[in-house]
């Protein structure tokens, strides 16, 4: 008798077939992390035409984010990480805790400074300072800014204990330089649109800027207080220069600093 045939070979599955799970597509994803100050109960600053700081650095927050999350660096794609989108109140911690969640590679501080002389005008960009402020102005700036937790009514010595050990127990020395350097990137672009008030960066104990893991600045865009910079502020044209000029220090920093590699899933 004939020998039975054998069975026939199978064939291997197709290439991307149904029965093999798609491979997962990882990229270095740059997160910057945008926090547009104030929101909900604390309105920030108020302009003497009653321009509310949280609406109009939300606004330029916005803007920012819209042109970050169409820019790569390097072939990497970049997304914005907000800590508030919408009107509403966010504590000082909170944000920074948002931030170092996310894995965030910059973190972008959104304000409109105000003192009681309308006369005072120009943009500004900080970094912290774990000693004194660069100036009487930026230590009056930082202790104002500071208060926020206070209208918004956190209960700073309740405060989580995690939370307090992770702002106050760290090594802040290479973030300082590199937000030195994020800020310095950003300073010339900002001058572009408008008038600096300091020509370097200053410093000062911004509580939102105790992040010992990423690059912190805080940027005023212009003094609210002033009459001529609040109706700047206000329109769609000042916050769009503003936001270029913000992406295009972004993109300054990292052309000089280029990020770590890191894989994230996208």
């Amino acid at each position: 008798a004939r020998a039975p045939a054998p069975p026939p070979a199978r064939k291997p599955p197709a290439s991307g077939g149904a029965n093999r799970p798609p491979p997962a597509r990882t990229d270095r994803l740059i997160i910057v992390a945008l926090d547009p100050g104030h929101g909900g109960e604390d309105p920030g600053a108020i302009g003497p035409g009653g321009t509310h700081e949280k609406d109009v650095v939300l606004q330029i927050a916005l803007k920012l984010r819209d042109r970050i999350n169409n820019t790569t660096v390097g072939g990497s794609p970049m997304r914005a990480f907000l800590t508030r989108d919408a009107d509403f109140f966010v504590p000082l911690a909170t944000r920074v805790e948002k931030a170092r969640r996310v894995g965030a590679d910059l973190f972008i501080s959104i304000h409109a400074d105000a003192v009681p002389h309308p006369n005072a005008s120009g943009a500004s960009v900080y970094a912290l300072s774990e000693r004194g402020a660069s100036s009487t102005a930026a230590r009056w700036l930082a202790n104002k800014e500071n208060d926020s937790d206070r209208v918004g009514g956190v209960n700073v010595a309740a405060r989580d204990q995690h939370v307090q050990s992770v702002l106050l127990d760290m090594s802040t020395t290479a973030q300082i330089r590199d937000s030195l350097q994020l800020g310095a990137a950003m300073l010339g672009p900002i001058g572009s649109v408008g008038r600096l008030h300091k020509r370097s960066v200053e410093r000062a104990n911004f509580a939102v800027l105790r992040n010992p893991d990423v690059p912190s600045v805080l940027v005023e865009t212009a003094f609210i207080s002033n009459p001529e910079e609040e109706r700047r502020l206000r329109t769609d044209s000042y916050q769009n220069d503003l936001a270029n000029a913000l992406i295009s220090g972004i993109q300054k920093y990292f052309a000089a600093n280029p990020p770590l590699a890191r894989s994230r899933e996208i």
